[in-house]
């Protein structure tokens, strides 16, 4: 699944990035930003687990 990380809404805590580092990373604004597809059910709980609803699906 990829994902996409609105850079409006997103607070930059983190936690999609330590919960799947594959598909999450910080861009050189501290935001939180999609770099890959991952597997489906670790991004649907970065999804769920935003505490901001930043993430959605692509």
């Amino acid at each position: 699944m990829r994902a996409h990380v609105d850079q409006d809404t997103c607070i930059s805590c983190g936690l999609c990035v330590s919960s799947v580092p594959d598909v999450f990373q910080l861009n050189g604004d501290g935001k939180a930003e999609a770099i890959a597809e991952g597997p489906d059910d670790a991004v649907q709980e970065a999804i769920d687990t935003c505490p901001v609803s930043a993430i959605r699906e692509a």
